[in-house]
């Protein structure tokens, strides 16, 4: 008998040795890591009762830190739902409480470290409800010459519902819009604004419907009309030059005569006074007056703003047999150029272009820090001209030679016949 006590001892023994040989290989290969999740958790409220509100503001998400091998991190990396949260209220009543976050893992071997918040604290306080009338808020007068009628709201009322203290805090139920400079009658929904006593914005409301459509007609008076403006325009923009655009503000002006049908008979536009472009290469602004039949006043400026935009015209030149100069021949060499001109191709304003000539262009190909031997380079082309841009040289690459100079150094440009 004590031999199997003996020999049952060694075999435990031996067990417990393997065993945590065992343990100590797996935890090698697949080290514990402690690790913050990189995305909080959002909490879900659950178990709260019909007839009750959270009235107070609570952290919505928690960060949570983890202690998990290494394969099973790559388990929730790859499956951030595997960890949840929750904010269970089942039972609780109105009040103010103390409620623990919940964290669930769907991983295992996995160990909850921290979480932060751990603990929620928040009120509950009964649903309550009330159904208000809508009231309108209007500011602003329609643009001279028109009247607005009767607006029509649809719905009437509309039903609020909260926390009963925020609930209690509700003293009005508005929309608002304005009427400022409107030529044409309003029909469209707008966002109904529920207000305390002081008439600031209550938050945290149910707003049912959340919005009214708006219908308000918007007339013109008798004796007014709106007139688009045209502008007249006299005389050719200077040669090289064109008319890019022609502005006009007021587009459209209120005209006003005590006959309405004067009004009536007018046509759809009211013409200025000559504008002159004669010669003209540079922007105008000025202001014009309105040609107007006797007995028809303009309602209130009684001149337009006129802009026009006068620019050069753009084109493209093609300036052959362009001489490429060399620059940069570094010292004992001499060098031998297998073209001695280029085609350049530029574009800029017309009247610019008009005026360029050779001495305004330089070509050039810089040798600097080459060595011996054949090289193909890209001219430069340098334009003393402003506003004038290189678009393409012909050909793109010239060759040179570099050879070590036997006498004086020297440069040698073979001429080469092109079509």
């Amino acid at each position: 008998m004590r031999k199997f006590v003996t020999n049952l001892r060694t075999f435990l023994w031996a067990f417990m040795l393997a065993l945590a040989v065992w343990v100590a290989a797996v935890t090698a290969a697949d080290p514990d890591k402690v690790r913050t999740l990189a995305t909080p958790i959002q909490v879900e409220v659950v178990g709260q009762g019909s007839g009750l509100v959270i009235s107070t503001d609570f952290p919505h998400q928690v960060e949570v830190t983890l202690r998990a091998p290494a394969s099973v991190w790559k388990r929730i990396d790859a499956d951030p739902a595997s960890v949840s949260a929750s904010l269970d209220l089942s039972g609780l009543s109105s009040g103010q409480h103390s409620v623990n976050i919940q964290i669930r893992i769907n991983q295992r071997p996995v160990r909850i470290v921290s979480a932060s918040p751990s603990t929620v604290n928040l009120t509950l306080e009964p649903l309550a409800t009330r159904t208000l009338t809508i009231g309108l808020s209007v500011t602003g007068q329609p643009a001279v010459g028109y009247q607005a009628g009767t607006a029509d709201l649809q719905p009437l009322k509309v039903v609020v519902a909260g926390a009963e203290s925020q609930v209690q805090k509700v003293a009005r139920a508005r929309v608002s819009i304005s009427l400022e400079g409107i030529r044409e009658g309003i029909d469209q929904s707008m966002p109904i604004e529920i207000l305390d006593q002081n008439g600031q914005a209550l938050q945290g409301l149910s707003v049912s419907p959340q919005s009214v459509k708006i219908s308000l007609p918007v007339s013109q008076q008798g004796g007014y009309r709106d007139l688009a403006v045209k502008v007249v325009v006299h005389g050719q923009v200077a040669s090289g030059y064109r008319l890019a655009n022609i502005s006009v503000f007021p587009p459209v002006v209120t005209v006003y005569s005590s006959d309405p049908q004067v009004v009536a008979a007018l046509p759809g536009v009211v013409e200025t006074t000559g504008l002159d472009l004669q010669n003209a290469s540079d922007n105008i602004t000025t202001r014009l007056d309105l040609n107007l039949p006797a007995g028809v006043s303009v309602v209130g400026e009684q001149t337009v703003l006129i802009q026009a935009g006068i620019s050069p015209i753009e084109s493209s030149l093609t300036l052959s047999n362009e001489i490429v100069q060399v620059v940069g021949l570094p010292a004992g060499l001499t060098v031998q150029v297998l073209l001695a001109t280029v085609d350049v191709i530029v574009s800029g304003p017309l009247p610019l272009l008009d005026t360029l000539t050779r001495q305004d262009i330089r070509v050039t190909v810089d040798l600097t820090g080459l060595t011996v031997g054949t090289h193909q380079l890209t001219p430069k082309v340098e334009i003393l001209i402003g506003d004038v841009i290189v678009e393409s040289i012909l050909p793109g690459t010239i060759e040179v030679t570099l050879s070590y100079a036997t006498g004086t150094p020297s440069i040698t440009i073979t001429p080469t016949v092109r079509p």
